[in-house]
């Protein structure tokens, strides 16, 4: 039967043993210890006592291990070399940094280019927090967050913005064929159009009353119903930008500027670390594509 750890000896004791088996000697084994060399005798006797058997023979000249502390010094350097390594593993583990975003932030601008992210920090491991929740940066633990929002920004906040929020309807070219582009509010409204949380259809045709089509809690998936072919989406342009790069999709129709953009933003009150810092001026300047950068423009 195992048994318990708590049966252990002191772990003080052992670390004398060990240290005096490698140097057979009470002195250094003070030196390397930073303690008297009574003390670590004194140790050494406890641990003796407390296994019934001798671990040395004492001599005018030195230590000797016995047969029994020369088996119990091999096993214990081992263990605390396992320390030791286990110790420096956690120390040199990268520098985290928390990023809150929403989920078709994360799906369609943030994990496309977290390769590029790795290639240019790699000592930075990137924590993603993808939420239509708004984040608590101190309670969340979060360091920088993509937040679709508009000025003035409390004074603990520092903010820059990231895109405008300028919405464009989409959809595969095999919905609408040989249509002539831009399609007119009634070609719009003769397709299955696709509506997410967000709800910009109805203030985009300027109606009031309920529409019909499929609904999802995310843009992301209603977007990718429109790659499918289900119908026709509003989503934000900087979204879009690579399915209408590769033709996946086509823009049907420009829906105009809302109000509200996308800002980068974290807290002042808190000194940024050097990690922190490059994941911000990542998320400026890599989080778009480059013929997207337009968008952030004033």
């Amino acid at each position: 039967m195992r048994k318990s750890r708590r049966s252990l000896p002191p772990l003080n004791a052992l670390r004398a043993f060990e240290v005096s088996g490698r140097r057979l000697s009470f002195r250094a084994a003070a030196d390397e210890l930073g303690v008297t060399q009574g003390a670590v005798a004194q140790q050494v006797r406890a641990l003796e006592e407390h296994l019934g058997l001798a671990l040395f023979q004492r001599h005018p000249r030195g230590l000797q291990l016995t047969l029994s502390g020369a088996a119990y010094l091999a096993d214990l350097t081992r263990a605390f070399d396992t320390l030791a390594e286990a110790t420096g593993r956690l120390l040199v583990r990268p520098d985290t940094v928390t990023i809150s975003v929403t989920p078709t932030v994360a799906a369609k601008l943030l994990i496309p280019r977290l390769g590029d992210l790795q290639a240019m920090l790699p000592d930075v491991e990137l924590r993603t927090v993808a939420s239509e929740a708004l984040s608590d940066f101190e309670r969340d633990q979060v360091d920088i967050a993509v937040r679709l929002t508009r000025p003035p920004f409390a004074a603990d906040l520092e903010a820059q913005l990231l895109f405008r929020q300028d919405l464009v309807a989409v959809a595969s070219p095999q919905l609408v064929g040989n249509a002539a582009l831009p399609l007119s509010m009634e070609q719009l409204r003769s397709l299955p159009l696709l509506h997410d949380a967000q709800g910009h259809w109805a203030t985009f045709l300027k109606t009031s009353g309920k529409l019909p089509g499929a609904v999802f809690n995310q843009t992301t998936l209603a977007l990718d119903a429109a790659v499918a072919g289900q119908g026709v989406a509003l989503a934000c342009k900087a979204f879009v930008a690579t399915d209408l790069a590769t033709g996946r999709l086509v823009q049907v129709a420009d829906a105009g500027t809302l109000g509200a953009d996308f800002y980068l933003v974290r807290k002042r009150s808190v000194p940024a670390r050097a990690s922190v810092e490059a994941v911000w001026d990542w998320c400026l300047h890599r989080l778009l594509l480059p013929q997207d950068l337009a968008t952030r423009a004033i």
